[in-house]
This record gives structure tokens, sequence and C-alpha cells, in this order.
């Protein structure tokens, strides 16, 4: 079967075109306009969507040498995200579906990123724990099956993501942040300072929103006259290191608690080149199996959608309630 999908949660505009597991086309359009503003700004973000959505689609069926006439299924992201940004795409969808008469298929984002691991090389059995880091979300899942799935716990405050562009911002880097971070903590000793991992009663939860107030605290007191390149580096990586450390902590907890040998990290932090060096470091790779998506899946992106509304419409999980989080109707 042939699914399309529509991403429009936040700053992405994507469409995505997959035959079974397989990409036929992949297109994304990031609003990086953003910036200047130091975040996300909604309302224009869903004008955007409004402008790129149409053209995207054009351009996708074409690439593809496809018509609407050959879809089977079309889906599109509705909840989480911006409310403005998900309406774009939503009745964007459910308005070719009328048209077409093809069936339409809602899909939340979350259950795009955990199963996005299944259009890469490297793909999961069934039972295994997924570790979700964005921008906007940070939990652990114990999935038995496409749409059987267990939140096992979840951030009570910040993400992940959104701490990488707290801290860039508190040293000087541009919205978002993450990448730089990244490359600055590369450059930095990782040892510098010893950042706290929060503690929490509820054992596969996550905290991030006290590392970034240690961040700010430590600068005030140790540099109260401002960052060279080398404090940067050295910050950024100690702050790395605290992040990921809780991620990895975490997710080796959930492993040895539900004795599985296959897990994959999903979401837009999953890129970071630190954190799959230490979850390769935790995990043997001759134990374990490890999943984690081509970079071009990390992000938001339209195959994600495609493919689990694919697998929402042959599980009937639109039916049996098994969708992972509620979304608007």
């Amino acid at each position: 079967m042939i699914s399309l999908g529509i991403e429009t949660s936040c700053d992405e505009t994507s469409v995505g075109i997959v035959d079974n597991g397989e990409i036929i086309v992949n297109l994304v359009y990031t609003q990086k306009f953003h910036r200047e503003f130091g975040g996300v700004v909604p309302e224009i973000a869903s004008r955007a969507h409004l402008q790129k959505l149409l053209p995207l689609l054009k351009k996708a069926l074409t690439q593809s040498n496809l018509s609407f006439t050959d879809i089977d299924v079309i889906s599109a992201t509705a909840g989480p995200g911006l409310i403005g940004a998900l309406i774009v795409g939503y009745c964007f969808g459910r308005a070719a579906c009328y048209s077409t008469k093809k069936p339409f298929i809602p899909v939340n984002h979350i259950d795009g990123h955990l199963y996005s691991v299944f259009l890469s090389q490297t793909k999961p059995t069934f039972p295994y724990i997924s570790l979700l880091v964005s921008g906007g979300n940070t939990a652990l899942y114990l999935i038995d099956d496409f749409y059987k799935v267990k939140l096992l716990g979840s951030t009570v405050d910040d993400a992940a993501g959104e701490a990488f562009d707290k801290v860039g911002k508190l040293l000087g880097m541009n919205y978002p942040a993450g990448t730089e971070v990244e490359n600055a903590a590369s450059l930095g000793d990782e040892h510098f300072v010893s950042f706290p991992i929060s503690s929490l009663s509820e054992k596969f939860n996550f905290s991030f929103s006290g590392i970034k107030t240690s961040v700010l605290r430590f600068i005030q007191k140790e540099f109260p006259n401002g960052l060279n390149k080398n404090d940067i580096n050295n910050i950024a990586a100690s702050f790395q290191k605290a992040v990921v450390t809780a991620l990895v902590d975490k997710l080796a907890l959930a492993v040895s608690e539900y004795k599985v040998k296959n897990l994959a990290v999903v979401g837009g932090v999953a890129a970071n080149t630190y954190l799959k060096k230490k979850i390769k470091e935790k995990f043997d790779p001759t134990e374990f199996t490890i999943s984690i998506p081509d970079l071009e899946l990390c992000t938001d992106n339209g195959a994600m959608i495609a493919y689990a509304g694919l697998k929402s419409f042959e599980t009937k999980a639109l039916e049996l309630n098994l969708i992972t989080e509620p979304f608007p109707n």
C-alpha cells in the first residue's frame, strides 16, 4: 500500500510518500526565519505552512511519478504541536481525502517518531524500549507491537532538546542551538564542571529544568565579565555530558527491568553524535540491537507520518483506541 503523510506540527512543512516500509519521497521545508525571534512564532509558522504545503505536495507527486489515484491512504499529524500549524496540515489532509475518496488517518506526532526507525536500515524487533528525545518531548516507551505501546516515563518539565536550546541561548548561540551546542562541546572538556543530574521518585521520569538553572548560576558566578570561546566549549561539553548521562542511565534502567535486547532512540536529539556514542558504549552491539533513524528521519518529516498512518490503518488502531496520546477529532 502507498501512504502519503503530511507533517506540520511545528516549524517543518513536510510531505512524505511511503510504499509499505520503503520511502519513495520525503520532502522537508524548514522555517529558518524563526532564528531572528529566538524561537518559533506560532502564527508565522502557520502562515508558512499555508504557503509551502501545496507546492511541496505537487513536487512530491512529481518526483515520485505518482498521482492521487495511486495513493491508498492519506495521513496528517493531528497533535501534539502548535495548534495553528496542526490545523493547516490536518485540514489539508482531510480535504484531500474528501475530494479523492481516500481513507484519512490522523496520526499522533509521537507515534510518527516511535515508528520512524522502521524506515531506516537497522529495524528493531518487538518488543523493544524506545527513547524519544526531541525539542518538545523526552520519554521512554515499551513497544510490544505496532500501536501496542506502554509509556514508562517522561519529562516533568523541559525536554532534553529544549534544554539544549535554552543553554545554547545562555552561551550566546542562535536558535535552534542544539547543533551549535554539540559542535562546541566536541571542542571542550566535559569534566570542566559537574552539573547535576536530577533524581526523581518516578524512576523512569526525566527533568532538565534544573540543569538549565545550574548552567545559568555557574556562568553568573564564575564568569561575571563574560565568556571566551574556551569557556563556552567547556560549559557546553559539561552540560551535554550531564544530559546524555541522564538519558542513557534511564534507558539502561528500563532495558534492565523489562529484560529486552532491542532498543531504539528517536527524535531530533537522536542525531546527536555524543549521545549515539555513549549508547553504543553502554550497550554491547553483540548483545543488543540498537536502532537509530537516519539523520533525515530524526527531525519532523512526512515519511514517518505516512508510515505511522499506514500501520494505524492496517492494525485498525483508531477503532481500537490504540493511539499513543489523545488528539483532536
